[in-house]
């Protein structure tokens, strides 16, 4: 899980003085002869050394962020080769820009001879390619790339944004044998630095620097710091994950406050939260959307009109704004267009809907509040202190007697009380109009729940025959209406669907409810299906996970740092009634088993009734019973997976008496 601790970065004296530098520049004959780093024999390349620097400085008579980079990177296989592509993120402003300078690079490699040679980057093959409007990607490659070689390559960035320090991440896809950064802080600066992952830094170190920036007249001392953090293991990505930078191990700043060298006025960045309370309520963009009820109690009054139920109401009004507005595709925690202009065109933003829809559940004489959030590719919020920027997501939260519902009306697919994946993610702050903020844990009461229901009949020429139905409820049921929903037809969605499965041949379908959202979502389809790979009809081989059979565990690592997060727990379970022909019998059943995971945490389990000669019931139950497991847990989620792996490999064999 995520560890925050806080450094107060302010002017002491400290025992232990700074003497970091950056390394020097060259390769050694040993690098060049490795073949393999020990500490991780499958890395496809690893960090020689890495030293970053940032300070803030007086750059072009402008006051600006100076960052400069140093790596050194040795590369073992042909996968490594990408790593010799190196990509810097580069903001644009309106009327400013970050910009990439001074860019070196070598590649250190030996020829047919044996002879170590040097071949040098040419700085004009830098280029950059814009992603958006407000960001950029500088890009270049280092020349004579090959298997075996050793490159490095430095640049500077200047940055007019000296509000956004500079972080570092000491964590990466492959491995770092060392990597250093040192900061230069200026007193008229003060930030709050937090260091997140599971990695302890092997040394910190800290110093004043006397008059290290001098700036219109004025001067100042710095505060030197370096971090510096050896033997770092790659991070590899897994399956049911949050963002992965709520786990590399690595440093953030955020600015508390600074000092106008010109003016000597200063401003205080990092508040209370009861000043963001106090910011949030008066904001055009956000409290006074909120407020103005009385907008909407005329547009409302229509759709409620006859409705005394709190829940029937809000039930009521969640689908009315989601049939009013379109979500624009623009994320953010403030309205763009304002609900009055979202309602009339029928168009806006995350705000813009879920802002119109605290409205009017408040019109409406209902309990609501909105919850600001972050999103999970996002990253999880400080809680230690107010920082706006971590949220970019707003959804509302209403509670009805002890009942509490968090709501988002952006997608018309969404349930009430169903939230989209993206928003389960720790915690959420609930911004009241009339009491503090406070936090609350993301977390859904409903589950991904899916039940398959086979009636089939072994027919003398091999196949089988009968009927399947499946039953959808929660998050099941959200992404197979959005499964459906992407095809022009039912029609064309189950001829995709007839497709896709080779063996198997729809006769008949039939879907219900599929825009009845309060209700499972229910598949029927009359089948034909060619389950034996044998042609030889004395003895079938019959497999009787077929439909969904697992054949990979999505668990590889020996050990997992963060946490397994699924974010809603899940039930999956399978009912197959099979009729075989008076001339067959069962030579082999399938396996019976049952594993669970500790503390009740979640379950595979098989059954097998053989209720006559010729009719047999098969059925097994997967369940997850939590949302998230934390690294502790995951041995025993990996393990359970190559069970059900191992149990599902297992056929059944029907012989002919």
């Amino acid at each position: 899980m995520n560890r925050f601790f806080l450094i107060l970065l302010i002017f002491i004296g400290l025992s232990n003085w700074a003497s970091a530098q950056d390394f020097e520049t060259g390769v050694s004959n040993d690098e060049i002869e490795m073949a393999k780093y020990d500490k991780d024999p499958q890395a496809n390349a690893v960090f020689l050394n890495e030293f970053g620097n940032t300070r803030i400085d007086e750059y072009m008579d402008h006051i600006r962020l100076i960052h400069t980079y140093h790596a050194k990177i040795k590369i073992f296989t042909k996968e490594g080769l990408k790593h010799g592509t190196i990509e810097i993120p580069i903001h644009n402003g309106d009327n400013s820009a970050e910009e990439v300078n001074n860019v070196t690079g070598f590649t250190y490699y030996k020829d047919d001879n044996g002879i170590i040679q040097k071949a040098e980057f040419e700085s004009k093959k830098v280029y950059t390619v814009k992603d958006y409007k407000y960001g950029s990607t500088v890009k270049f490659a280092l020349p004579a790339l090959r298997p075996g070689c050793v490159i490095e390559f430095k640049y500077e960035l200047i940055s007019p944004y000296w509000d956004h320090f500079r972080g570092w991440t000491f964590q990466d896809d492959i491995p770092k044998i060392n990597s250093q950064y040192e900061v230069h802080i200026p007193g008229f600066w003060n930030f709050n630095a937090s260091i997140r992952g599971v990695l302890k830094l092997t040394k910190s170190t800290s110093e004043v620097e006397r008059e290290c920036f001098s700036s219109g007249g004025s001067k100042a001392d710095c505060s030197h710091i370096t971090y510096d953090m050896k033997d770092i293991p790659a991070f590899v990505d897994e399956d049911f994950m949050t963002a992965r930078k709520n786990f590399l191990s690595a440093i953030y700043f955020e600015l508390v406050e600074f000092t106008n060298p010109y003016t000597s006025v200063k401003t205080v960045v990092t508040k209370e939260w009861s000043d963001v309370d106090r910011q949030l309520k008066i904001a055009d963009e956000f409290g006074s959307q909120v407020k103005r009820t009385s907008l909407l109690k005329e547009r409302i009054a229509s759709v409620i009109a006859g409705k005394t139920d709190e829940l029937d109401k809000a039930k009521t009004l969640y689908a009315w704004i989601k049939s009013q507005i379109k979500w624009n595709d623009y994320i953010g925690i403030y309205s763009s267009e304002g609900e009055k202009k979202a309602l009339d065109t029928h168009s806006g933003s995350i705000a813009d809907i879920n802002l119109t829809l605290i409205t009017a559940l408040n019109a409406a004489g209902l309990n609501a509040e909105a919850v600001l959030l972050s999103t999970r590719d996002h990253g999880m919020v400080n809680t230690l202190y107010p920082v706006l920027t971590d949220f970019n997501y707003v959804i509302a939260r209403l509670t009805i007697g002890e009942q509490t519902y968090l709501l988002d009306a952006t997608d018309p697919l969404l349930s009430f009380g169903l939230l989209p994946l993206k928003c389960i993610n720790d915690k959420g702050r609930v911004i009241s109009m009339t009491k503090p903020s406070y936090w609350m844990e993301l977390s859904t009461q409903q589950k991904a729940a899916t039940t398959h229901m086979f009636d089939l009949t072994l027919l003398e020429n091999g196949k089988l025959k009968g009927s399947i139905v499946n039953y959808y409820k929660g998050y099941d049921a959200y992404e197979k209406r959005k499964a459906i929903k992407k095809f022009n037809s039912i029609d064309e969605y189950v001829e995709d669907f007839d497709e896709k499965q080779p063996k198997l041949k729809v006769l008949k379908s039939d879907i219900t409810n599929l825009d009845s959202l309060e209700s499972p979502l229910r598949e029927t389809f009359e089948v034909e299906i060619d389950a034996f790979d044998n042609t030889n009809h004395d003895k079938l081989a019959f497999n009787p996970y077929f439909w969904e059979k697992r054949t990979t565990n999505p668990f590889k690592l020996a050990e997992r740092d963060y946490p397994v997060d699924w974010a809603y727990a899940s039930d999956k379970r399978l009912v197959l009634i099979m009729h075989l022909p008076a001339q067959y019998t069962v030579e082999t059943p399938p396996q019976v088993v049952a594993y669970s995971l500790p503390n009740k945490g979640g379950m595979f389990a098989t059954t097998f009734e053989n209720q006559d000669n010729n009719t047999f019931t098969f059925s097994n139950i997967t369940q997850f019973n939590k949302s998230v497991y934390d690294p502790a847990e995951y041995p025993y989620l990996k393990e359970l997976f190559n069970k059900i792996i191992l149990t599902e490999k297992g056929d059944m064999i029907f012989k002919k008496k």
